[in-house]
Order: C-alpha cells, then structure tokens, then sequence
C-alpha cells in the first residue's frame, strides 16, 4: 500500500476525503458499475488515482443537482465520449430541470395544503384536529 501511495495513488479513506463522497457510497457506485472496479493492492485494498477522483467529483456533484443515478450514469458516458454533441447534455440537463419544478410546485401545494389545514386546526385542549380528519380522510369530520 505504501508504494501505492507513493505513486499518488489513494486509499478508499482518502479518496473519500478528497471527493466527498463517502467510502460507503464509493463501494456503492463501483458495485453499480458507476465506477468501473477499482485496481487492489496485494491485500485487497482498492486503490484510486487521479481519474477515479475526477469521476468521483463528477458523481458527487451530479447528485448534488439531484440528478438521479440513471442519469449520471447516461451523463458519464456523455463525458467520456469526446465525439458527444452538447445538445444531448444539453437535453437531460433541461429535462431534469423541468422534473425540479413539477416537484418543488408539488411541494409548494404540500405547503399550502398544511398551511391550511394547520389554520383550521384550534391547536388547544380540545380533542378536535382538522389535520389529523383530513390525513384519515375525513375531512367533514
């Protein structure tokens, strides 16, 4: 492991370290083919350079943008293919921004929904809550 070391390569502790991504998460994305199988060390360990570092950033940042695993899957093929055309890039970027509005407008009318209910609702001693007939379904309650 010390060689390895000595020739910038990284254990899975430090690739962790240096890209965020956690070592639960790097072991993850190696077993679902995201990160093609790591090089091992005569003990076992794996061990990662500088270009499983850069794909690993890559991932973390996809999934900070929330973009789901199939999609990043799709993304690095597109980044590995240099003969790509940025409009593809360009499409899922676009497609998942439209999913990240229908979602926050369906989180805002969530909001509402509570706000609502929440103002129907006394919120004292009395054993009559508006919130709770509405979640059972029951709203005339």
């Amino acid at each position: 492991m010390a060689e390895a070391l000595a020739d910038g390569l990284h254990n899975i502790g430090e690739a962790a370290a240096l890209t965020g991504v956690s070592a639960k998460m790097i072991r993850h994305y190696e077993a679902i083919g995201l990160l093609p199988a790591m090089a091992r060390t005569q003990a076992g360990y794996r061990i990662y350079d500088e270009t499983a570092l850069h794909r690993l950033r890559f991932i973390h940042r996809a999934r900070s943008l929330g973009f789901p695993i199939r999609q990043i899957d799709s993304l690095l093929a597109l980044w590995d293919d240099r003969s790509r055309a940025s409009g593809e890039v360009k499409q899922l970027a676009l497609a998942h921004a439209a999913e990240l509005a229908k979602k926050v407008e369906e989180m805002q009318a969530m909001q509402r929904t509570l706000e609502q209910l929440a103002h129907r609702c006394q919120g004292g001693d009395r054993p009559d809550c508006p919130i709770l007939d509405d979640l059972a379904g029951d709203p005339g309650r």
